[in-house]
């Protein structure tokens, strides 16, 4: 969560090198949609968490303001302060997350995902550190999604994962395999 200006920047570089974008961003929507949306969603966080003061109300609703519209053009139902650092969105679309989700650092996301709460509100998703859900995938419940999980397309997770670096698919999702990236990762040392 974004807590100081600092916070703020160091979320903007760590999803503008997950995109890999360079430099400071588009001014407009139709330049680079996602990573103007990405620089909205933090910038509406940090002045949610750190400028709540009066003078700031202005110009924390004009941000308001252009993050709903960006998020009804874009078709991307992501709500501030439930993402870490590293997001990366692949394509424009419908995704849908559910504004109580916790989820990690360094997330690649595709189009068509649903993280949503179980049948009862306090079963929200937990999810890791290094994670990729590929399109069409569903996460519902009170579940935890361990690090470097790979999720299939058109998964239903319904069912916690506790085992890192797992390759889980299907309907309902299983364990299939160990994720070759987390193998990598383990190897190099960064996991």
């Amino acid at each position: 969560m974004i807590k100081s200006r600092s916070d703020y920047l160091a979320y903007l570089e760590a999803d503008r090198l997950a995109l890999g974008r360079n430099g400071r961003g588009p001014l407009f929507l139709i330049q680079d949609p996602i990573w103007y949306f990405q620089r909205l969603l933090r910038k509406i966080e940090f002045y949610q968490n750190c400028r709540t003061t009066i003078p700031w109300w202005p110009l924390r609703m004009w941000v308001k303001y252009r993050f709903k519209c960006a998020r009804l053009l874009l078709g991307l139902n992501i709500p501030p302060n439930v993402i870490g650092p590293g997001l990366l969105l692949a394509h424009e679309g419908p995704i849908l997350i559910h504004d109580r989700a916790k989820i990690g650092h360094h997330l690649t996301m595709n189009i068509g995902v649903v993280i949503g709460i179980g049948r009862q509100d306090d079963d929200v998703p937990l999810i890791g550190n290094h994670v990729t859900i590929e399109p069409g995938a569903k996460i519902f419940g009170g579940v935890s999604i361990a690090d470097w999980t790979h999720i299939g397309a058109n998964a239903v997770v319904n069912k916690s994962v506790t085992e890192v670096g797992m390759i889980i698919a299907g309907v309902p999702a299983r364990v299939i395999k160990p994720s070759p990236l987390y193998l990598e990762a383990k190897d190099s040392g960064l996991a």
